[in-house]
């Protein structure tokens, strides 16, 4: 009896030891090492869906690869949602979750997340330079590139959200931003890394902005926003702390972690965090245009400036890729087409 009971404790704690950080690293890890393989002349990956843009739907869909064309366009989506369900709900089930809730309801976020992906390929919305429009034959566009789709995605999740509430509950099964995103930063860590060493002047360029932009957080918006809210707004200490590392900092992480540290009450943290949400959702709509129009050739300040000014992770991945689509494609409108030289 008592082995029983030593060997369940053991199982509880090494459940425990299992967080979504771990996870992250596993399948970011596992995601890596599956690329790797295109060194040997490999590619495992290459039957993952692509779209392209386009006038006639059944062209906006293929393989990755071309050597998996005979996977076919449906075929490749298909085995993209596959491995895209099996991968997550894995690491679901170690966690602990209902692998079926998530599952189902993965699915229809997954339709809903592709189908605004391939609304924002169509031509009208994605096609960029004037002879890209003639050879689709379109006489105009928004000129958004293909990551329009992020636009669409964003409208679509507020639809969601405020229209249909229940729904979005039950979807909320299927949306764990922060694992998604803590994934794709494992993932993006070790390109960077090993893309870096041949290309030392961006790495360096990239590693001293990170540098000024933890200074100006920490060190200057911090600072600045606490003295805002304690002098000019009256907010007692409760509430100017929370939120200035919600302002400065990291958003919704942040303002709760700090809430819990001075501890504040549980409606402090609740409060900073949602002001934050709201104006990130703002801030994804105007900010990446005001980018476009006014740091089209400085992108790095242009990156540095979204990441600071957007406070949640999931916000600023998207408000990211809005910018950088947009800055591309006026790039590309002024015809420049070489990436380095922007």
């Amino acid at each position: 009896m008592s082995d029983i009971a030593v060997r369940s404790a053991g199982e509880a704690v090494s459940k425990d030891r299992l967080t979504e950080d771990w996870l992250a690293v596993v399948i970011g890890v596992l995601v890596f090492a599956l690329a790797l393989f295109s060194l040997s002349g490999t590619d495992v990956l290459g039957w993952a869906v692509t779209t392209s843009v386009y006038t006639d739907i059944t062209m906006a869909l293929a393989p990755i690869a071309k050597s998996y064309a005979a996977v076919g366009r449906l075929g490749a989506l298909l085995a993209t949602y596959a491995s895209l369900l099996v991968v997550p709900s894995a690491g679901v089930a170690a966690l602990g979750a209902d692998v079926k809730q998530f599952a189902i309801a993965f699915t229809v976020v997954f339709a809903i997340a592709y189908a605004s992906w391939i609304v924002g390929s169509y031509a009208y919305v994605a096609a960029v330079t004037p002879a890209e429009q003639q050879k689709l034959g379109i006489g105009w566009s928004l000129k958004l590139t293909n990551e329009g789709g992020f636009i669409v995605a964003l409208a679509s999740g507020l639809v969601i959200a405020n229209v249909f509430p229940r729904f979005a509950d039950w979807l909320k099964e299927a949306i764990r931003p922060e694992l998604y995103i803590k994934i794709a930063i494992v993932i993006l860590g070790a390109t960077v890394a090993v893309t870096a060493p041949g290309r030392l002047n961006l790495a360096s360029s990239i590693i001293l902005r990170g540098v000024a932009a933890i200074i100006e957080a920490y060190l200057i918006y911090w600072s600045v926003v606490y003295f805002v809210a304690r002098k000019w707004f009256g907010f007692s200490r409760e509430w100017s702390v929370p939120l200035a590392s919600g302002i400065s900092i990291c958003g919704v992480a942040a303002a709760i972690a700090t809430g819990g540290a001075i501890r504040a009450r549980p409606a402090v943290p609740i409060l900073v965090s949602s002001l934050v949400v709201v104006f990130a959702v703002v801030e994804v709509l105007i900010l990446p245009f005001l980018a476009q129009t006014f740091l089209w050739q400085e992108p790095l300040v242009a990156g540095a400036w979204i990441g600071l000014a957007v406070k949640t992770d999931g916000a600023a991945v998207a408000g990211g890729g809005i910018t950088e689509a947009l800055i591309l494609a006026k790039a590309a409108a002024e015809g420049i087409t070489n990436r380095s030289l922007i």
